[in-house]
Order: C-alpha cells, then structure tokens, then sequence
C-alpha cells in the first residue's frame, strides 16, 4: 500500500515516521519552513520527551499530492480541511482523515468524492522542539489508548481492515469504529468548552483553581451533548449528563491539576489552536440546528 501523510507537524510526522519504520511506503507532504527543514536533515528527527538522543527517520518528503496513492492519511487542524480538500480534489485514493471534524463526511465527500473519504481521530500527543518531534512513549504506543477509524457508513470493508492493519503494524492500537462520525461529535461537545474555558483561565491549572468556571464549563458541554443527533460515543461520556454536578466538578478539578493535563495541547494558545475550537464550535452549532 502506498501511502501519503498530509502534514507534517507533530502528529503527520510522527505518524510518517512510524510507518516508515514498520516497513510500508510512505511520503510526507510539508509546506514552508517545515518542508525545509525536512529536506535539510533528510527525514523527520525524533525524540521522547525530554531525551538528549534524537534520531533521524528518513520520511520521503513531498510538496504536493502529486502521483497515485492508495491512502491519503490527512492530518492538520479543522479549519486548514478547506485548503486540503481543494489540493486533493485531482488526486487518487481513499482519503483518511484523522482529525477534529463534528460536520460530517458530508461535505468532506462532496469536494473529493463519497467513495474515497474514511474518517478517524488520532491518539497521540507531542511537541515540535525547534525542528525535532519530541513525543510522550506512553501516551503514543500503548494497548490501552485505542485510534478509532471508520466508514462514514459504520461498515467493516476490506479497505478499513487494509488501514486499521497497516496502523497496527506500527504499534499504535487502531479499531474499527462503526459509529465514528458520533464519537467525533462526541469529542467535540466535550474539546470545544474545556479548550475554551482553560483558554480564558490561562491553563489547566488555573481553571481547576475556578470552581465556578469549571462549573460553567460542564454546563457548556451538557449542552452539547443534549443537542447531539445520536447517543454519545464512547457511551461513558453520558456520565457527563447523569452524574452529580458537584461530583463531576471535583473530578475535573481533579484532572486540570494532573500531569497528563499539564503536558496535553491544553497549554496550546496559540492562534492556530484558537481557529481550530472556533472552527469546531461552528460545526457544533451547525448541527444542534439541524437536530
């Protein structure tokens, strides 16, 4: 299978590297100055957390999605998705998308084609270090963090056992899920408040030191999930509108204190970052208006 990853921050090129190294045939498309570093050390440069040793995956590295593909692995931020579908439009291949996306595959197939569009989220973490990839081991390759991919339609087809496989040949624990496009939503009715409200507190930390605001962040995703066309995915966030508020608050409180916390996109407030949740929360409302 050949396969192109479109994107080449932490995630395009952690995954990149990755498959590279497992064996399969796999491109990298960057832009701008993270195309030139790339082709400046000849690959992505790699390193866990806070390590010294650094090493060099030598990734192929492309600037367009030129040539045929079998996979289009799309990993960039929700409100970059316009630019990606209009560049993919002349290409080949099944197009995975893993990313924050709460509109559907609607309008993902409408530009590229119904037929060709997969959608998935992916389970990793990470920071760019200058021009090195510096990644959290335990949170990218664990049995216990699954990346859910599926078939808009909840199909199992041959092609998203063909990718769930190809992923699992790296170490990372992909599944089909049948209900992928809920599970996005899901994500989202919980991401979009929570990024929101750590964003105006300035941090994690500062949040779980505002009970009331905490408060009013569980209200928002409440909300959220009540407008929801489908049941939540995974079912445990339902617990989000049953349990007790006060209980539910001591619990996040909890986890804005944690490391995991700490060491999560949370801290992220770059304008990038902003863009995306604004992007999100318009498909969010989107859809509670359509319901």
């Amino acid at each position: 299978m050949k396969l192109l990853v479109y994107g080449a921050g932490v995630l395009g090129s952690l995954f990149s590297a990755r498959l590279h190294e497992a064996g399969h045939d796999v491109s990298l498309l960057a832009r701008g100055e993270r195309l030139a570093a790339l082709r400046r050390h000849g690959g992505v440069r790699l390193a866990e957390e806070n390590s010294p040793v650094v090493r060099l995956v030598p990734v192929p590295v492309v600037e367009h999605p030129a040539g045929g593909y079998d996979l289009i692995a799309v990993l960039v931020r929700t409100h970059q998705t316009d630019a990606v579908l209009e560049s993919l439009t002349g290409s080949e291949g099944d197009v995975l998308f893993l990313l924050n996306w709460a509109a559907g595959a609607e309008p993902l197939g409408a530009v590229i084609g119904h037929e060709r569009v997969l959608l998935g989220f992916p389970t990793a973490a990470g920071t760019m270090d200058g021009d090195v990839v510096r990644y959290r081991a335990a949170n990218f390759l664990t049995r216990r963090v699954v990346m859910p991919i599926g078939e808009p339609d909840g199909r199992t087809t041959p092609r998203l056992e063909r990718i769930v496989e190809a992923f699992r040949t790296t170490g990372i624990n992909a599944k089909p899920e049948p209900r992928m496009d809920a599970w996005l939503k899901t994500h989202a009715a919980f991401e979009v408040p929570l990024g929101q409200a750590v964003h105006a507190a300035g941090g994690p930390a500062a949040l779980a030191d505002d009970p009331d605001a905490v408060r009013g962040m569980l209200h928002l995703i409440r909300q959220n999930l009540a407008t929801m066309p489908t049941p939540p995915v995974p079912r445990g966030f339902a617990a989000l509108r049953t349990l007790p508020e006060g209980l539910l608050v001591a619990l996040l409180r909890r986890f804005l204190r944690s490391p995991t916390a700490a060491h999560s996109a949370l801290n992220n407030t770059s304008p990038a970052e902003t863009a995306e949740l604004d992007r999100l929360a318009e498909q969010m409302r989107a859809h509670a208006k359509v319901r």
